[in-house]
């Protein structure tokens, strides 16, 4: 603002200084006239007086306003590009649609092999595997208005969902496989919603739209299905994408931070986050992977403030699991693909940054199995036949994991007794946490800056 002020000074300056010269001469002129004398001016006249003072004074000046003016800033490509999104089945099952039923308020164009179809508005249409527009090669759909496609073979978690931009159809010998692509930042509002509730504090959106942005950009560097170029599918093994539907609190974080991302040391980070920490997180060290300086912004971080941890008041913050001997004693053996018999103990052998467990050895009437990392652990103990009671008395059935890997374990007579804290992986951002530092007045720059130490956002 004060460059803009600036150069409009010198231009009222250059002004001045011509309105003297003009005057000047001007005098100077009818003083000659009044001698007689022709009016000259050794080597340069008026005009040129005007151009070369233009020239000198205010030259910078005028590129930078017309600069200013004329030159529309280029739109960054990477904001503009396309992310290529693999749709699964109901319930995230498997990737191959036994069919796709879709439709258009205002119709849909299909392109085939052979040609080019359009339908009615609202008219639904069927494709499987024996559409003869196959041909090896694809299909591909678009709304005839530029508006959403709904999918009516398959249900998410608000109803039959809709998709911006083109679904691409792909036969298999199982079924058809949907692809849809759509540009990024159309693709993150409906990531948001579906990864955080719109009703959470607007901050905290904001801290999860870039952490979403942050990790796609890395996913769009590659194909993770290069048979039908998709770089993520819409399920939790990425980011889980159009459960929900459009919110206006979620499309307005994306909005408001727009082509933002983190970064380390210069490179775009991947932005790993989960629902509840335990008041602690952990590091890369909880998969096995080595920590160095790459993902040295992925450290055990405290989430708490001068008053205590942040989540202490939320149901996950702890939690406690009560497991006879022989149910255990199954989970193990179906989870492991290893019979010990009958679980006689169970002990975390090795914790990591932030108390996770990485290592259990569980140990049978028929032998031992060592279950290494936070997953694999947390899958070896998930199962059900028993209940997860959480800190404000509400329970909930055992599920496919256990809840976290920051747990310890007691033996009572034929019972193990695991009390835990947290819900997900605890690496990067916990969601609720974000949300809690959010309620207290931060911002989404201090919430990312808490979750990731050392980056920027960008």
């Amino acid at each position: 603002m004060r460059k803009r002020n600036n150069r409009h000074y010198s231009i009222y300056i250059a002004w001045i200084l011509l309105l003297l010269c003009l005057i000047t001469g001007l005098k100077s002129g009818l003083e000659k006239n009044a001698a007689g004398k022709k009016e000259s001016y050794p080597g340069i006249s008026i005009q040129s007086r005007w151009e070369e003072l233009w020239k000198t004074v205010s030259s910078k000046d005028r590129e930078e306003e017309s600069e200013s003016k004329d030159k529309t800033p280029e739109k960054d490509a990477d904001s503009q590009r396309n992310i290529r999104v693999l749709i699964m089945t109901d319930g995230y099952q498997q990737i191959v649609h036994r069919e796709v039923e879709i439709s258009a308020a205002g119709g849909l164009r299909i392109e085939k092999k052979d040609g080019l179809e359009e339908t009615a508005g609202n008219e639904k249409i069927k494709i499987t595997k024996e559409d003869t527009g196959f041909q090896n090669g694809k299909i591909r759909i678009q709304a005839i208005d530029g508006g959403e496609i709904t999918v009516s073979s398959i249900r998410r978690g608000y109803g039959n969902p809709s998709y911006a931009g083109t679904l691409d159809l792909y036969a298999t010998s199982e079924g058809v496989v949907m692809v849809n692509e759509l540009p990024l930042e159309n693709y993150l509002c409906k990531v948001v919603p579906s990864e955080m509730p719109a009703s959470y504090q607007k901050e905290a959106l904001k801290a999860q739209a870039i952490c979403a942005r942050s990790y796609a950009y890395r996913q769009i560097m590659d194909y993770a299905y290069p048979e039908y170029q998709a770089h993520v599918n819409d399920s939790t093994d990425y980011q889980v994408y159009n459960n929900s539907a459009s919110q206006q609190a979620a499309t307005e974080a994306v909005q408001e931070t727009a082509g933002k991302v983190l970064k380390y040391n210069g490179n775009i980070i991947t932005a790993y986050y989960y629902s509840t920490s335990c008041g602690k997180t952990t590091t890369m060290a909880a998969w096995g992977t080595k920590e160095k300086a790459e993902n040295a912004y992925l450290q055990s971080v405290e989430v708490k403030d001068q008053t205590g941890d942040y989540e202490r008041n939320l149901p996950w913050y702890r939690w406690e699991a009560d497991i006879d001997q022989n149910t255990l004693s199954k989970m193990i053996a179906e989870n492991t693909k290893k019979n010990i018999g009958t679980v006689q103990s169970l002990e975390v052998t090795k914790s990591g940054p932030g108390g996770a467990a990485l290592q259990i050895k569980v140990s049978g009437d028929l032998g031992t199995v060592v279950v290494d990392t936070e997953n694999k652990i947390r899958r070896a103990l998930g199962g059900s036949g028993y209940e997860i009671k959480k800190q404000d008395g509400t329970a909930v059935k055992g599920s496919r994991l256990l809840p976290s890997a920051f747990f310890k374990v007691e033996k009572k007579g034929n019972t193990f007794k695991i009390k835990g804290g947290g819900y997900g992986h605890g690496i990067g951002m916990s969601q609720n946490g974000a949300n809690e530092m959010a309620k207290k007045g931060k911002n989404y720059q201090q919430i990312l800056q808490m979750f990731y130490p050392g980056t920027t956002i960008e």
